[in-house]
């Protein structure tokens, strides 16, 4: 994967809630998903991920235990391999190190 760039907070797989890994884990397989929406184009609306071209990163959804929906956490797949995790429906990411 790419360098993190300076000032990224970073997170450890083994930090990570056992959720994210499992969709590491689908992500690594290509799928299946447990979500339609799942594998999708993530726009990075919100500019805080690395400026790239529309269509670089995808998005997946990080089940939650307990919520009625998709919830709050997601990974977001580059690709050239960088994985972002955000558990705040992408009002923070951090780089997840691999």
């Amino acid at each position: 994967p790419a360098d993190v760039p300076a000032g990224f907070e970073t997170v450890t797989p083994a930090d990570l809630p056992p959720e994210a890994l499992d969709t590491l884990e689908l992500i690594d397989r290509g799928g299946p998903f447990p979500y339609r929406a799942d594998d999708g184009t993530f726009r990075n609306r919100e500019r805080l991920l690395p400026i790239e071209d529309l269509g670089y990163y995808r998005e997946y959804t990080v089940e939650t235990p307990g919520s009625p929906d998709r919830g709050a956490r997601r990974i977001v797949a580059g690709e050239n391999g960088e994985r972002f995790y955000t558990d705040d429906h992408y009002d923070s990411f951090r780089w997840v190190l691999t």
